[in-house]
């Protein structure tokens, strides 16, 4: 077999509008694919205070941002808006509002620094800048780096507690201006066709090489993977008894929605689904716990490290969790091991696991529909519209159990990579998506194997090694430098870097085992100075003599991460 489909009998995929916006499609049409949310049941739930938002108040706040952003800034077609935020109950507002007007999203890992921000808005060409009120000293050094005016900088929401001087408009304040005043702009019908190249989202994605890239996804593609979901969960299947997900129920809202995962799955789907969804800006265990029980969420979508806690922090046992039917890992694998752990922390809940990428905007593959629980060591069945590919490494096509990189192709493809023609090239080939992931393919099942590309994910993150390589590079004690991933119980993998120190600092060190690890700790404070708190060095320094490299010069980076992680093996049999 040289093509790989969804499994057989799988729900076929409803009609994809191509005409309409992401706001058009959930908030002015209704899909006969939807389901019927009941009276009375709120799109979302602020967290600490219970407030329930229901659609009416969604659409109003939508509309009245979007008139006062184009009133404004006259913010208009193509122009781009970076939400610098964690989860927040105006966070779709902004998404919205900002797609209403033909402008385009790039949503921000609040935790990044101010270098890595100005990375992010001089890539896009950013025209303004939404952000929390906590992270605002960041994102006015980086406005300033970026050349972005301070009067660009948008507020989502004041605090006391926050350094915030009221000389920032805020999100509430521009709702009522905009909702106040009459409308200043015209909201465009999309041609036929044209929501599949219409930009919705520049959504960034660490590649092997340098800094992150910007992601182009279009209208259609996040439209296209709802449904392609909703086909895939039976939601409208009426064979389908016990559905995994039903109108009315709460999901939480714990995962960032700047993260794909997080912005497709969690906020677009769920949503579209006519699920509650309960929006938690920060994740702390403790307090998750008691949101689980407080608002009797019955749907949990987690990254493995949540469900690490889950399976072995003590804290667990003094919730009742019983009322939760349904528990989806993504963004990395998750062991046998967890997944037979968290039935006893989770004795009523569907458990399975879910496989996809920026590039693929998000769902590739899920548990299935009429599965309780998912397969050992699988991502999840192929959903509707996804067709797959494994190859071998001369270009020829696996069979059914040979392992290779897996390829795929469907509906909800990104279209690139913005202004980066080589690396668009390398990944999206003729309509089809490298994954970098070598799997096998049994029974329209993924199994994912390995990782060809070099991308370390640490919580589902994802990790250049090569992005860090550079800055060690930069420290006047190191020569050369390989970032390897270690697995890691809690975060999945962590970065680990072999140095080679140059011959001065070399000396220093042979002379002085103490001058060692203080060298090693000022590497990591190198890092940690400049970078997120996921891509640090968590894994520590190890001094080596020479990285192996072939004879092109090309590091040889699976040997020194097969050599780390038998070091990291060994020192737990000790």
């Amino acid at each position: 077999m040289a093509e790989f489909h969804p499994p057989h009998g799988a729900s076929p995929l409803p009609n994809i509008p191509d005409d309409l916006s992401i706001p058009q499609f959930f908030l002015d049409f209704n899909h006969p694919a939807r389901p019927v949310r009941p009276h009375g049941v709120p799109w979302l739930v602020e967290d600490h205070t219970a407030r329930p938002i229901a659609f009416d108040e969604l659409r109003l706040r939508t509309a009245g941002l979007a008139n006062a952003l184009s009133s404004k800034w006259n913010i208009a077609e193509n122009d781009v808006i970076c939400i610098y935020s964690p989860n927040h109950v105006d966070y779709p507002v902004c998404i919205w509002a900002t797609h209403k007007l033909g402008a385009i999203v790039t949503p921000a890992n609040p935790g990044y620094s101010a270098d890595e921000l100005v990375h992010q808005l001089t890539t896009t060409s950013t025209k303004l800048l939404l952000v929390y009120t906590d992270f605002l000293p960041t994102a006015l050094s980086a406005a300033r780096l970026a050349g972005l005016p301070e009067d660009r900088i948008v507020v989502i929401e004041p605090s006391a507690a926050s350094p915030f001087n009221g000389k920032h408009e805020t999100v509430s304040k521009l709702v009522s201006f905009g909702s106040s005043k009459p409308q200043n702009f015209i909201e465009r019908k999309l041609r036929p066709g044209e929501a599949k190249t219409k930009v919705a989202f520049y959504s960034f994605s660490s590649g092997t090489t340098g800094k992150p890239k910007a992601v182009v996804i279009p209208h259609y593609a996040c439209i296209a993977n709802v449904l392609q979901k909703v086909a895939h969960y039976g939601l409208n299947d009426p064979s389908l008894k016990k559905k995994h997900m039903n109108p009315g129920e709460v999901a939480i809202a714990v995962l960032p929605f700047f993260h794909i995962y997080g912005l497709v799955v969690v906020m677009h789907y769920l949503l579209f689904a006519g699920l509650s969804l309960v929006v938690v800006p920060k994740f702390n265990f403790t307090e998750f716990l008691k949101s689980i029980v407080r608002h009797k969420i019955t749907h949990l979508f987690l990254v493995p490290p949540q469900i690490v806690l889950l399976c072995k922090h003590p804290a667990t046992k003094n919730y009742d969790l019983s009322h939760v039917s349904f528990c989806a890992s993504g963004a990395a694998p998750l062991s046998g091991e967890l997944m037979s752990s968290l039935r006893h922390i989770l004795p009523n809940a569907a458990i399975g696991q879910g496989y996809g990428m920026t590039e693929t905007c998000t769902t590739i593959s899920l548990m299935g529909g009429r599965q309780r629980m998912g397969t050992e060591g699988s991502a999840g069945q192929l959903i509707p519209g996804i067709l797959a590919r494994v190859v071998h490494p001369d270009g020829s096509l696996c069979k059914e159990g040979e392992q290779g990189e897996l390829v795929v192709t469907g509906p909800s493809m990104a279209l690139g990579y913005l202004n980066n023609i080589q690396a668009t090239d390398e990944t999206f080939v003729d309509g089809w998506v490298r994954t970098g992931d070598e799997v096998i393919m049994r029974n329209s099942e993924v199994f994912v194997i390995d990782r060809l590309k070099e991308i370390i994910k640490v919580k589902g993150f994802q990790v250049a090694p090569a992005e860090l390589e550079g800055h060690l590079l930069l420290h006047p004690a190191v020569a050369d430098a390989c970032v390897v991933p270690i697995p890691d119980d809690y975060s999945g993998e962590i970065p680990l870097a072999y140095i080679v120190l140059r011959e001065d600092a070399q000396k220093r060190v042979l002379k002085s085992p103490r001058e060692g690890e203080q060298l090693k700790a000022a590497l990591k404070k190198h890092v940690a100075d400049t970078k997120i708190a996921y891509k640090r060095l968590a894994g520590g320094v190890i001094f080596i003599d020479a990285i192996p490299k072939n004879p092109s010069g090309k590091i040889l980076r699976r040997v020194l991460r097969d050599q780390a992680r038998v070091q990291v093996s060994q020192r737990a049999k000790l």
